[in-house]
């Protein structure tokens, strides 16, 4: 057993020697090119190219974006966190959020969520989705960070995004 051991570390050490050796002829071979005698020269600022061929653009009030008749309210008032935990076995922290549509017309939503230190520094993260939720219809879906966490995580709400998929 004695001998298998030092005869091992023998081997392990003939490797790193050899290993040494080729990286010190590949270190040699991969030398810089010589340094640019041109002077140094402050960089010069450039007008932007104008075309003088070119009309200015005006828009056609026929093409413009009609205005909504019916504001929408934020995103934000639609998602709450509802619970915010660490799984004491395994140190990875979750959040439940609850989504209510708020919107006049079925939508989608992306959801993203950052665990916070103690100190608020960002040391996870998760996202969630939810599929065609009717208007005034609600949802709890869970979000789960990878990785361990410090006891004394918290949850913030990011990244929010909600589309429109039906009338």
């Amino acid at each position: 057993m004695t001998l298998a051991v030092g005869g091992g570390l023998v081997v392990a050490g003939a490797v790193v020697a050899l290993v040494y050796s080729a990286m010190s002829s590949v270190e040699d071979s991969i030398a810089l090119p010589p340094r640019s005698e041109a002077p140094y020269s402050e960089p010069y600022e450039e007008d932007p190219y104008e075309d003088p061929y070119e009309e200015p653009y005006e828009e056609d009030p026929a093409e413009a974006a009609p205005e909504p008749t019916v504001t929408e309210p934020d995103v934000k008032k639609d998602v709450t966190i509802t619970a915010c935990t660490r799984d004491p076995q395994i140190g990875w922290q979750s959040a439940k959020v609850k989504v209510v549509n708020g919107s006049s017309t079925t939508a989608s939503y992306h959801i993203g969520v950052e665990f916070l230190d103690k100190d608020g520094t960002k040391v996870a993260d998760g996202v969630t989705g939810v599929l065609d939720l009717g208007p005034g219809k609600s949802v709890v879906e869970e979000i789960h960070g990878l990785g361990e966490v410090p006891q004394g995580t918290t949850c913030r709400l990011v990244d929010l995004t909600r589309m429109p998929t039906g009338d």
